[in-house]
């Protein structure tokens, strides 16, 4: 049985009496209003397979009954305000498949229960204050396609352990304080959609071997000390929408193999060291919606083809 009341107006707390509804496999009061802490009670409902309390105003830790769930496969719990440690207990749900407790205030490390949850696709932590280094145990995941721990206070290199996750599709280490150079091994990740680095603190060269990469829609690495000239060969990723390589000291022309990228709705190579002039075929990319090259060494004047980028919400030069 199946108790769906997402996207309505409710407020309040969860009635402690839900607990009661013993036979629901499906909980979902996504998207309302509901206040006070997630009820103990929820962890009567044994045969529930799904749980959405996201984008509420839960407050609270989360309560250890639920660690009773053993059939959940798909835990949502994210957009609230949830605090405390992300809980071992976790670890017990092995029947999960997908846990999402982003944008919280969950705070302490990954607890390594986690790694026990052998059938899970989705990991979505981001937009929390978890700390400490990124596990090695992730590695041993194998079937993992979703990793998202940006925007947390990870430090640290990005473990090699990660190189056997080969069905990931997003990886989101945005937003921490991670150090060393970009893994060269992300090459043979080849399922690849979205690969997210920016705003840590990575230095080096952009490594060849991503070059492989012939599916990412984003590649974002904005935000770092990276150095070296813009690669030659992201003109072959034909599928890139989003390219941001903004904030870092890479220097050199923009080159020309970029005019292949007709897909591109959004390229970001503001604030580095580039130089030259700006592109003429630039004016080719008409997906275009947001370019920006501004705080760069670049000169001459502004090419009239800029003017064919009837989609271009913003332009900063």
């Amino acid at each position: 049985t199946q108790m769906v009341l997402y996207n309505n107006f409710l407020s309040g707390s969860i009635p402690l009496e839900l607990g009661n509804l013993t036979n629901l496999t499906y909980l979902d009061l996504e998207r309302n209003q509901l206040t006070g802490p997630i009820p103990p009670s929820l962890g009567n409902l044994i045969n529930l397979t799904i749980l959405w309390l996201a984008s509420n105003q839960f407050s609270g830790a989360i309560p250890t009954e639920l660690q009773n769930l053993t059939n959940l496969q798909y835990l949502y719990l994210s957009n609230n305000q949830l605090t405390g440690a992300v809980p071992g207990w976790l670890g017990n749900l092995i029947n999960l498949r997908t846990l999402s407790a982003g944008n919280n205030l969950l705070a302490g490390g990954i607890p390594v229960q986690i790694g026990n949850l052998y059938y899970l696709a989705s990991l979505d932590l981001s937009a929390n204050q978890i700390g400490g280094g990124i596990p090695t145990w992730l590695g041993a995941m194998p079937n993992l396609q979703y990793l998202n721990l940006g925007e947390n206070q990870l430090g640290g290199a990005i473990p090699t352990q990660l190189s056997t996750l080969y069905s990931l599709w997003l990886l989101d280490l945005s937003g921490n304080q991670l150090t060393g150079g970009i893994p060269t091994w992300l090459g043979a990740m080849s399922n690849l959609q979205y690969l997210d680095l920016g705003e840590n603190q990575l230095g080096g060269a952009i490594p060849t071997q991503l070059s492989t990469l012939y599916s990412l829609g984003l590649l974002d690495l904005s935000g770092n000390q990276l150095t070296g000239d813009i690669p030659t060969w992201l003109g072959a990723m034909l599928n890139l929408q989003h390219l941001d390589l903004s904030n870092n000291q890479l220097n050199g022309v923009i080159p020309a193999q970029l005019s292949n990228l007709l897909y591109l709705e959004r390229l970001y190579l503001n604030d580095n060291l580039l130089s030259g002039g700006i592109p003429t075929w630039l004016g080719n990319l008409t997906a275009l919606t947001h370019l920006d090259l501004a705080q760069n060494s670049l000169g001459g004047a502004i090419p009239a083809p800029l003017g064919n980028l009837a989609n271009l919400r913003l332009l900063n030069l």
